[in-house]
C-alpha cells in the first residue's frame, strides 16, 4: 500500500520543481532584463544555452535520465540544426520581449501557441483538425486582443517580439513532426536539446558580440561590482535547463495531457506571481482577455484529445 503513496509524492515533487523552474525563470529573465537593468537578451539566452548543452550532456551521457540516442547521419544532424536556430530564435524573442512588456501580458500572448500550431500545421503539411478544434481557436485569439487593448504596459516593439517568439515556437513544434517524423531519426526531448543547445549556442555567440557592443564586459564588471549578479546569472541558466528537464519527467511519469492542463494552470500562476511581485499595473480588461485565452488554451486542449 506504501508504493503508490510514495509515488504520488515523488509525482507531486516533479510537477512542483517544473513549476518552480518554469515560473522561476521567466520572473529571472525580468529581473535581470529590468530591475537589474542587464538590457542584453541575446547574451542571456546564450548562458541559457550554453548551460543546456553541459547539463543535458551530464544528464544524458552521465546521469542516464534517458537513453543516450546517437545521430544517424549528416542529413539528421542538418534538420536538428534548423530546428535549434529555430528553438534559439523563438528563446531570444522571448526574452526581448520581457525587457518591454510585463511578465502577465508576455504570458498571455505566449498562451497563442496552439493557434500558431494549428495554422501552422495546416500550411506546411495540409493536415486538417476537427471544427470543433478551430472554433476554440477563435477565444485563445480574440482573448489576446482584449487583453492588447486592456494593457496599461503595452509596447508595440515588445508585443511584436513576443508574438514573433510563439509563432517560432510553434514553428519548431510543427517542423520537428516533419523533419523527425521516420522512426529512426525520432528523439526524445532530452536527447534533442543536448544536440540543439550548442548549434543555438554557436549561432548566439556572434550574434552577441556583433549587435550588444561589450557585453563580455559589462557582464564582468557588473559581477565585480555585485557578485550577487553573477550568481542570479548562472542560476537563471540552470533554471533554463531545469524547466526542459522537469517536463520531460513530468510528462515521462504522468502523461502529455496531464503537462498540457498543467502548463494552463501554470501561465495563471506565472501571471500572479509576477504581478505580486514586479507591481506592474493591471485592468479588468486585460485580465478579462487574458481568462478568455486561457479557457480557449483549455477547450482547444478537450478537443484536441476528444478528436484523436
Amino acid at each position: 500500500m506504501q508504493a503508490p503513496k510514495y509515488g504520488s509524492f515523488f509525482t507531486l515533487g516533479l510537477i512542483t520543481i517544473w513549476y518552480s523552474s518554469n515560473i522561476g525563470v521567466i520572473l529571472l529573465n525580468k529581473y535581470l532584463l529590468s530591475s537589474y537593468g542587464f538590457k542584453y537578451p541575446i547574451f542571456l539566452t546564450l548562458c541559457h544555452m550554453m548551460a543546456c548543452s553541459l547539463l543535458s550532456y551530464v544528464a544524458v551521457a552521465w546521469l542516464k535520465v534517458a537513453p543516450m540516442q546517437h545521430l544517424k547521419s549528416r542529413k539528421q544532424f542538418f534538420k536538428i540544426s534548423a530546428l535549434g536556430i529555430i528553438f534559439c530564435l523563438s528563446v531570444v524573442g522571448g526574452n526581448v520581449s520581457l525587457k518591454y512588456l510585463p511578465v502577465s501580458f508576455n504570458q498571455a500572448v505566449g498562451a497563442t501557441t496552439p493557434f500558431f500550431t494549428a495554422v501552422l500545421a495546416y500550411l506546411m503539411t495540409l493536415k486538417r483538425e476537427g471544427w470543433l478544434t478551430y472554433v476554440t481557436l477563435v477565444p485563445v485569439v480574440t482573448g489576446v486582443i482584449i487583453a492588447s487593448g486592456g494593457e496599461p504596459s503595452f509596447h508595440l516593439f515588445g508585443f511584436i517580439m513576443c508574438i514573433s517568439a510563439t509563432a517560432a515556437r510553434a514553428l519548431k513544434t510543427v517542423l520537428q513532426g516533419i523533419l523527425l517524423s521516420s522512426e529512426g531519426e525520432k528523439l526524445n526531448s532530452m536527447n534533442l536539446l543536448m544536440y540543439m543547445a550548442p548549434v543555438a549556442a554557436i549561432f548566439l555567440l556572434p550574434a552577441a558580440l556583433i549587435m550588444e557592443k561589450d557585453v563580455v564586459g559589462i557582464t564582468i564588471a557588473l559581477a565585480r561590482q555585485d557578485v550577487e549578479f553573477l550568481w542570479y546569472l548562472m542560476f537563471n541558466s540552470s533554471l533554463a535547463y531545469f524547466v526542459n528537464l522537469t517536463n520531460f519527467l513530468v510528462t515521462k511519469h504522468t502523461s502529455a495531457l496531464t503537462l498540457q492542463v498543467l502548463g494552463n494552470a501554470k501561465g495563471a500562476v506565472a501571471v500572479v506571481v509576477s504581478i505580486l511581485i514586479f507591481r506592474n499595473p493591471v485592468s479588468v480588461t486585460g485580465m478579462a482577455g487574458y481568462t478568455l485565452t486561457v479557457i480557449g488554451v483549455i477547450l482547444y486542449n478537450e478537443a484536441k484529445r476528444q478528436s484523436k
